[in-house]
Formats: structure tokens, C-alpha cells, sequence
């Protein structure tokens, strides 16, 4: 998308999308994944993992304030998909929520629907999940569909105050026209 649409700006937490001034939300996520959720409620509180979660929140939130000059800007989840697992990790209510609902808000949300077979095959069928991706210690199939059902019915409740479009998953080779149809969505909420 990045390489069709040069004139848009991608934001995201992901390290492809990641400049290396802002390095260190790729270490504290890495920190995050490995050392806090698997000890979560043991050794760290949901506030501790929440707090460092907000690193990333607000890395979003300040580049979309940076972009000031007009350009298309789409940002990766925003905050609604971390806020959404800090709420399935335990924490349904807290602070940190109506701070982060206090972002400003997006013109549009487009929400691409996954089926559990695509995300499981996306994940190695496990093997590159992390623990903010599936209930409890095993990484099964059982466990991931299980959290992923729960993190799409809370995403949804977060984003349905918000303009949505939703998008269905393209087939095997048909990326392109997933990329089309954000394309025109974005156009639309341009106009």
C-alpha cells in the first residue's frame, strides 16, 4: 500500500513501518510480548503492561497530530486494538480508557474481517503467535479462535460510535483487491 499510495502517510507500531528514531516502541513491545504478558497477574500488573502499552497509543497518536498538512494518513489499529486487548487481558474499566478515547478520532475506521482459518494460517498456525494473541499458556487453535472471537466482538464495540466500512478478506492472491477497496474508502473519506 505504502509503495502505491506515495502520497499517504502508513502509521503503525509494527517495525516495517517504524522509523529508526522511533526504535525504542520495537524494543518495549518486544519487552511487553516476551517478558510481561507471560507473567501478567504473576509478576506484573495489568497496569504495568497497560502503561507500556500506552508507549505505543501515543506513538500513534502523535503522528497523526504531526500530519497537519492534508495528506492521507492511515494508522494501523490506532489505539481501539490495544485498548481492546487491555480489556480482554482483565482491565474492562480504567483511566487510561478515557484518556485514550479523548485521541482524535479517525474520519473513517476500515475494518477488515479475517476468518479464524486466515488468521491461523497468517500466525504459522501458532507458531508466530504472541501472548496478546490467545487465552491462557498453550498456543493452540482452540485458544487463538477463542481470543480472536473476543477481540473482534471488543474492537467492535469500540469502533461503533466511529464511520465504519467494513471489508471482507480477499482469497489467496487477491490482495490487490483488498488494497483497491481501501484505497477507495480512504478516497471517500477524503472527499
Amino acid at each position: 500500500m505504502a509503495r502505491r499510495e506515495p502520497d499517504w502517510r502508513i502509521v503503525s507500531a509494527d517495525d516495517a513501518f517504524l522509523t529508526p528514531g522511533h526504535s525504542l516502541i520495537s524494543r518495549l513491545r518486544r519487552e511487553l510480548v516476551g517478558e510481561v504478558v507471560p507473567a501478567l497477574h504473576r509478576d506484573y500488573s495489568p497496569d504495568f503492561m497497560m502503561t507500556l502499552l500506552t508507549t505505543a497509543a501515543l506513538h500513534l497518536r502523535d503522528s497523526v497530530l504531526r500530519s497537519t498538512d492534508g495528506t492521507p494518513i492511515v494508522v494501523d489499529s490506532y489505539f481501539y486494538k490495544i485498548l481492546a486487548k487491555c480489556r480482554l487481558s482483565g482491565t474492562d474499566e480504567h483511566p487510561l480508557y478515557d484518556w485514550w478515547r479523548t485521541f482524535p478520532r479517525p474520519r473513517r475506521v476500515l475494518y477488515l474481517e479475517v476468518s479464524p482459518e486466515t488468521a491461523w494460517h497468517r500466525c504459522g498456525a501458532g507458531r508466530d503467535l504472541n501472548p496478546l494473541e490467545y487465552y491462557g499458556e498453550k498456543k493452540d487453535r482452540m485458544a487463538f479462535e477463542s481470543y480472536q472471537s473476543d477481540l473482534h466482538k471488543t474492537l467492535r464495540e469500540e469502533i461503533e460510535p466511529l464511520p465504519v466500512t467494513t471489508l471482507a478478506e480477499a482469497g489467496r492472491g487477491q490482495a490487490f483487491r483488498v488494497a483497491q477497496d481501501i484505497r477507495e474508502a480512504v478516497a471517500d473519506a477524503c472527499r
